[in-house]
């Protein structure tokens, strides 16, 4: 039994329980699952009792053999207002980073969310979207979406010309083109140093 869901709704859900006095059964249903989902656990930052249920949730499953993945925009090093408890035992588990994909696997993402669309879309098209969105699969999605949504409203077909007009304001995220060389005569620039 997986269980998914973001750390908002665990603490509304929480909140919630605490309220109708149901906090038994919102226990159960987080502490019977075999493997536990939370998607952005940065929102529990400040929270210092939803905290603590979610301590007793996690050592719950922890104890019973369960798996308990945590999504964050952040490493756990660097999650701020956090218990000393929750922190030792975000960092006891494996963390990973999850990298920007390559143009490669941007160009079959899109090509899977053209074929679940059943729409036609220029390899050409494509292409130029992966080559222009590198940061993650939400704003490569999102800029699909822009384009195929601005050609059904304008009854234009989809074609590069069009993508390149809608896209041009996604700046194209090519640092890693940068050397080390050229950022600090940048920086050093902007400082007025040389």
């Amino acid at each position: 039994k997986v269980l998914y869901l973001s750390c908002e709704d665990f603490v509304n859900g929480y909140i919630y329980a605490i309220q109708k006095r149901t906090l038994e059964a919102f226990r159960a249903r987080h502490r019977s699952a075999d493997v536990l989902v939370v998607d952005d656990i940065h929102f529990l930052s400040g929270k210092e009792q939803s905290q603590e249920e979610f301590f007793h949730t996690f050592n719950a499953l922890h104890l019973a053999g369960r798996q308990v993945i945590l999504s964050s925009d952040q490493p756990a090093a660097d999650l701020r207002s956090l218990t000393q408890q929750l922190m030792s035992r975000f960092k006891s588990g494996f963390e990973t980073r999850i990298m920007p994909p390559a143009y490669e696997t941007r160009l079959a993402i899109l090509r899977g969310k053209a074929l679940a669309r059943r729409v036609d879309i220029p390899a050409e098209v494509l292409g130029y979207i992966a080559s222009v969105v590198e940061t993650n699969i939400r704003e490569l999605e999102g800029a699909l979406t822009k384009v195929l949504g601005f050609a059904s409203l304008s009854k234009r077909p989809v074609d590069l010309e069009l993508a390149k007009e809608m896209l041009k304001e996604t700046p194209a995220t090519s640092a890693a083109s940068l050397s080390i060389a050229e950022i600090q005569q940048v920086v050093a620039r902007y400082f007025h140093k040389k």
